[in-house]
C-alpha cells in the first residue's frame, strides 16, 4: 500500500481527556505504537481555531495516522478551548494564545501521568504562538515550528529562549501567507541557536502529498533520526 493521503496505519489510538487548571474538560487522542514502546513523544498544538484549525488539521492528523507506526512516535493531539473536531468540542472559549497557556499545560500533565517518554512540542502557525509563549518552562526536549506566523509571539518571547540548550526547528514556506524564510530569518536571528529550514515550494498550509512527506520526515529527522527517511510504501495485510 502507498502510503499517502488518508493512509491509517496501525497504532494504539485512546480517545482521551485533559483537563485545566481553570477547570476545563479538552477532548483529544493518544495515538502510540501497536507493538513498541514509543521513543518519543509529539505534543501537537493545531492552527489558529477561528480560522478553521484543529486537531484533524491534516498535517496533525497524518502524524497521528503514520508516525506511530513507521517512526515509534506516541502523537498526543487535542482542541484547545472552545476548539471543535469530529472528537468533540473542547470546553471554554477561545483565548488568542494565552489562556492556552492552561491547555498546554493539562497536556505536559497527560505526557507525565503517562510516563511518555521525550516529549517534543510540534505546533503549526497559531500553535507555534502557544509553543513559543508557553512551552519554555515545560520538561520538553525541544520545539519543532511549522509555519510560524510570530503574531502573538513577540519579540520578548523569542528572546526568552536565548540560552535554553534545547533545540528548537522552524520550517518556513518558501510562499507562507505570513513569514516567509527572509523575514523569518531576521525575527528569529533573536534566538541564535534556533534552526531554520526554508522549505521550497512550500506554503502555509502544506497541501499535498509532497508537502506533507517532506513536513513528517523533517519531523523524524529531529526526534527520531533513526527512522529517517520515512518509508512510502506499508505492507498490504
Amino acid at each position: 500500500m502507498e502510503i499517502r493521503g488518508a493512509a491509517l496505519l496501525p497504532a494504539r489510538r485512546e480517545d482521551i481527556e485533559l483537563r485545566t487548571s481553570d477547570g476545563l474538560t479538552l477532548v483529544g487522542e493518544l495515538a502510540t505504537p501497536l507493538e513498541r514502546e514509543p521513543v518519543a513523544t509529539l505534543v501537537t498544538l493545531h492552527p489558529l481555531p477561528t480560522a478553521g484549525g484543529f486537531m484533524d488539521s491534516h498535517i496533525i492528523r497524518k502524524a497521528a495516522a503514520r508516525l506511530p507506526a513507521l517512526a515509534d512516535l506516541a502523537v498526543l493531539r487535542f482542541n484547545t478551548r472552545g476548539t471543535t473536531s469530529p472528537r468533540g468540542t473542547s470546553e471554554g472559549a477561545f483565548g488568542d494564545g494565552v489562556a492556552e497557556a492552561a491547555d498546554l499545560a493539562a497536556a505536559m500533565d497527560l505526557v507525565a501521568e503517562r510516563g511518555l517518554p521525550r516529549p517534543w512540542l510540534l505546533g503549526w502557525s497559531f500553535g507555534t504562538e502557544v509553543a513559543l509563549k508557553h512551552g519554555r518552562p515545560h520538561p520538553i526536549e525541544g520545539a519543532i515550528l511549522l509555519s510560524p506566523p510570530l503574531h502573538r509571539a513577540g519579540d520578548d518571547d523569542l528572546r526568552a529562549w536565548q540560552g535554553d540548550p534545547r533545540p528548537l526547528v522552524a520550517l518556513i514556506p518558501e510562499f507562507d501567507d505570513y513569514l516567509r524564510p527572509a523575514e523569518a530569518a531576521e525575527r528569529f536571528a533573536l534566538i541564535p541557536h534556533l534552526r531554520l529550514v526554508p522549505v521550497e515550494g512550500g506554503k502555509h498550509l502544506w497541501v499535498g502529498e509532497k508537502q506533507t512527506a517532506r513536513v513528517l520526515n523533517e519531523i523524524v529527522e529531529v526526534v527520531n533520526p533513526a527512522a529517517a527517511p520515512l518509508p512510502t510504501e506499508w505492507p498490504d495485510a
